[in-house]
């Protein structure tokens, strides 16, 4: 019981380190999203993703579900109700959000609680794994669906 005990008065120590960060992670997001920043950006880039096969439904949601995972399940609930679940658009929301992750917002996390300051590479390869998933998410959809 007593080794219990320390371990939840250390989750909580941990627990309460997160939360400046948490709190400013979620205020960008909820910034951008109300800014309408995000769907400029994503307006800008709509050739780019014309040329990877991303649905321009599907654009908004790229660049906000590495910031939050929250965000981009309301926004992929935006698409499918908007599209439908069966239509192109919904299956690439559906499969983008389960097959990416919330990688800025988990470096964010991790780094702020080890005081880490150099996560320069960590991003960079956690933005690329995030753009394979989206373009595969993509073309996967369109070769399993469209093929069948």
């Amino acid at each position: 019981f007593p080794a219990f005990l320390r371990g939840a008065e250390n989750g909580l120590k941990t627990a309460a380190g997160l939360i400046p960060t948490m709190v400013g992670m979620l205020t960008v997001v909820y910034m951008l999203r109300a800014s309408g920043a995000i769907d400029l950006t994503a307006a800008a880039l709509a050739p780019l993703y014309r040329l990877l096969g991303i649905p321009e439904e599907c654009a908004a949601l790229t660049l906000l579900k590495p910031v939050s995972g929250s965000g981009g399940l309301a926004l992929g609930s935006e698409i499918m109700q908007r599209c439908g679940p069966d239509s192109y658009a919904g299956r690439v929301a559906a499969v983008m959000l389960g097959s990416s992750e919330t990688s800025l917002y988990t470096i964010s996390i991790y780094s702020g609680h080890l005081g880490l300051t150099r996560t320069r590479y960590a991003v960079f390869a956690a933005l690329c794994a995030d753009l394979t998933a989206f373009v595969m998410s993509a073309f996967l959809v369109r070769v399993y669906f469209l093929c069948n």
